[in-house]
């Protein structure tokens, strides 16, 4: 078990015992919604996992560090950016896939890139950006956050 689990197990049986103390409907209601919250991700989850399987299984490791290795320079940090724009779903999904990816012999540079180009450069947000923001803000803002995933990888490979 990882410190993260253990914290939040921690974090849950605070709050479980919080609601309980409060002798009102919150710790039905906690529940209530946290089984909707289960039933709404489960599947998403399960998918996520299964591709992540088999990603694993199936990558071979020459390629992934031909493409997007430690040695694979400016090409590795580029096709990684484009990698973590397409990348669908929430961190679930996207960690365990970068971490596969990471362990079949992806370099550090291009796994931070594809982490922080997934974060901010995610295609799929601009479908919420541009309503909202309108497309003079989301050009902008998309196209000075091309910057910041290639030079997040970059620091990352040279000073670690």
């Amino acid at each position: 078990m990882t410190t993260a689990t253990i914290s939040l197990w921690i974090i849950a049986a605070a709050l479980l015992i919080y609601a309980w103390s409060r002798r009102d409907d919150s710790l039905q209601k906690g529940v209530r919604m946290a089984w909707i919250t289960t039933k709404r991700n489960a599947a998403l989850l399960v998918v996520a996992f299964v591709i992540v399987g088999y990603v694993n299984v199936l990558s071979p490791t020459e390629l992934v560090q031909a493409w997007i290795g430690p040695d694979s320079g400016w090409k590795g940090l580029f096709l990684a950016e484009g990698i973590g724009m397409l990348l669908p779903g929430g961190p679930y999904v996207v960690f365990p896939l970068i971490a596969v990816l990471y362990s079949a012999g992806a370099g550090l540079g291009p796994a931070v890139t594809l982490v922080t180009s997934w974060a901010t450069q995610a295609l799929l947000t601009i479908t919420f950006e541009l309503p909202f923001m309108g497309w003079r803000f989301a050009a902008i803002r998309w196209g000075l956050g091309l910057v910041v995933p290639v030079l997040a990888g970059i620091l990352a490979h040279t000073f670690f």
